[in-house]
């Protein structure tokens, strides 16, 4: 387990504070959250080991800090001058309902110096990378990304991006290992113009030839697509019953960089990944999930060719 270590880059996490209904009495559940943060949580869950690269910075960045440190990671955080992100959600019908939040401010140029050099040092350190998204685009700019991508696969460190709009263009057009998004979020950037077979596995391609070596696709409920070894492949993951649909796609990405880390081939991993992301939606704690739970959903992924990356 030891030589199996996950940078995250997470830039940007937020205290995630969520009100629910026990026994006909409120209850309130105060949480990290955040893309890299459920990332890293599922990539402990599957038996490797993560350094989580972060800020954190005023009044609630002192109560998110203690937070993040769970077991199986070792937190680096650079301060900043502004505070963190949150958020707060009340379930007590069952169903989400934001009730406020605050995504956080831009990083000031010199918390980018600092954070960039720390995620640049404990992925070159780990030799393997998550780069994750910030709650809102406007926290971090686009170019922090392509550059830490380009550097990091540059000397040799493996880089898996879990990014959407000018975010992954950036880390694209530097070139990465293994990309992962959602057909909700290239609809809603316009990269695609229908969610259509046809139109996802054209999006897929395009990623390849943007810049990313193998690109995963995921699709809600529909299973996901992948690109991988110049052939694209439909996944067919466990139909489970829903708690939480979010989180899914960050469970994925982590499956795949678990599996990665620990010397494992993309069809294991893209495998393990899927099964992660179909057990997240069985629970109400995102990146979620248990190790064996994981493994005997592992074995029920179906990967089926459709064609050549061409």
């Amino acid at each position: 387990m030891g030589d199996a270590r996950v940078m995250v880059f997470a830039p940007a996490p937020q205290l995630t504070v969520t009100i629910e209904q026990q026994h006909n009495q409120p209850e309130l559940h105060v949480h990290p959250g955040g893309q890299g943060i459920w990332q890293a949580r599922m990539i402990t869950s599957l038996g490797a080991e993560v350094t989580l690269c972060t800020a954190v910075g005023g009044e609630v960045g002192r109560v998110l800090k203690p937070l993040l440190d769970f077991k199986g990671v070792q937190l680096r955080t650079v301060p900043r001058e502004s505070g963190s992100g949150w958020y707060v959600h009340d379930r007590r019908n069952g169903k989400r309902q934001e009730l406020a939040e605050q995504p956080g401010a831009p990083f000031t140029r010199h918390e980018l110096d600092e954070l960039y050099n720390l995620a640049l040092a404990e992925g070159l350190r780990a030799g393997n990378a998550i780069l994750s998204g910030p709650a809102h685009p406007s926290v971090i700019r686009p170019d922090v990304y392509g550059r830490l991508a380009h550097d990091l696969k540059a000397h040799g460190c493996r880089v898996i991006a879990d990014l959407s709009g000018d975010h992954l263009k950036a880390v694209l057009e530097a070139g990465l290992h293994v990309v992962k998004v959602s057909h909700e979020e290239l609809l809603r950037d316009g990269m695609i113009k229908d969610a259509s077979e046809k139109s996802l596995t054209e999006a897929l391609v395009k990623l390849h030839s943007d810049g990313a070596e193998a690109a995963l696709l995921s699709r809600a409920d529909a299973g996901a697509l992948a690109l991988f070894n110049e052939q694209i492949y439909k996944v067919a993951i466990p139909k489970l019953s829903i708690a939480d649909h979010r989180g899914a796609g960050d469970s994925m990405t982590a499956g795949v960089a678990a599996v990665l880390a620990k010397g494992g081939e993309m069809t294991q991993a893209v495998r393990t990944g899927a099964a992660a992301g179909a057990l997240n939606v069985t629970r109400h704690g995102l990146g979620t999930g248990h190790l064996d739970a994981v493994q005997v959903l592992t074995e029920r992924v179906k990967i089926t060719p459709l064609k050549k990356a061409t």
